[in-house]
């Protein structure tokens, strides 16, 4: 496969250098310099996006991606360095790097933020409510970055731990990426769900960004929670994120917190 050159990089809208590297003037489409190594994280983050390495899988050595880029060792494991604490990828000792998926336990507690008071965290089982087709509501496709009107599958779900319901989420997803999503597929299913979005419709989740407020239970979440109307509950709504930061999840949820909290860490 041919080397990519970096002054391709310039094509990317989230990078401002058009620096060449490997020889040649350098000549900038803004005055804003993006470090070499970012530069470099950009190329690699680019092959995952493409699928040259798919999730679970061994990316080249550092060596031979700095041959293949045409820099320093050491400008490659600084980006692998930063890839890693963007839970890009994941260093093995003595195994290489690999691509972060979603069938691995940190990567499926990155996202679940709700931990039990007492006891060990573990994965809540899933009841699947219902899964339909429907338009995008206008909130829903800004949030998506879509059409009002688009397309969108919308499932509703209630994750128990311990078989006491303690989560109700409601997701939107769009149309066009999950094509043949249905509550079957989903039942049958015994991973994670970021998990079956990442082997069955190309998509890992990246990042998430969330607003989280507190609410009482309305009729309906009251019974598919099994609380009192009125009860406490969070409102946690998130939208997460693919590779180039696309929007690919809308989710709302309310969680139940009288023997859980919600964690957070901020670096």
């Amino acid at each position: 496969m041919n080397s990519p050159h970096l002054s391709a990089i310039i094509q990317n809208p989230g990078l401002t250098s058009s620096a060449t590297v490997g020889g040649g003037a350098a000549s900038f489409a803004s005055p804003t310099f993006s470090p070499l190594y970012q530069q470099i994280k950009a190329l690699i983050t680019q092959s995952l996006q493409s699928g040259e390495w798919k999730p679970g899988e061994l990316i080249p050595s550092e060596n031979e991606l700095a041959l293949r880029f045409k820099v320093s060792q050491g400008t490659v494991r600084k980006a692998i360095d930063e890839m890693s604490a963007d839970n890009l990828v994941i260093r093995r000792q003595g195994k290489g790097t690999f691509v972060a998926t979603h069938h691995e336990a940190r990567s499926q507690f990155r996202f679940l933020r709700l931990l039990p008071d007492e006891g060990v965290p573990h994965y809540p089982e899933n009841r699947i409510v219902e899964v339909k087709r429907l338009r995008a509501p206008a909130d829903v496709a800004r949030l998506l970055d879509i059409k009002s009107g688009d397309s969108v599958v919308f499932l509703r779900r209630v994750q128990s731990f311990s078989t006491v319901p303690t989560i109700l989420d409601d997701l939107w997803l769009p149309g066009s990426i999950f094509k043949g999503l249905t509550a079957e597929r989903l039942n049958e299913y015994k991973g994670p769900m970021y998990g079956l979005f990442e082997s069955e419709f190309g998509t890992h989740m990246i990042r998430a960004a969330e607003q989280i407020r507190a609410v009482c239970a309305d009729e309906s979440a009251a019974q598919l929670l099994n609380v009192s109307v009125g009860t406490p509950l969070l409102n946690v709504e998130r939208v997460s994120f693919t590779y180039g930061d696309k929007p690919v999840e809308l989710r709302r949820g309310l969680y139940l917190t009288s023997a859980h909290h919600y964690q957070n860490e901020l670096s």
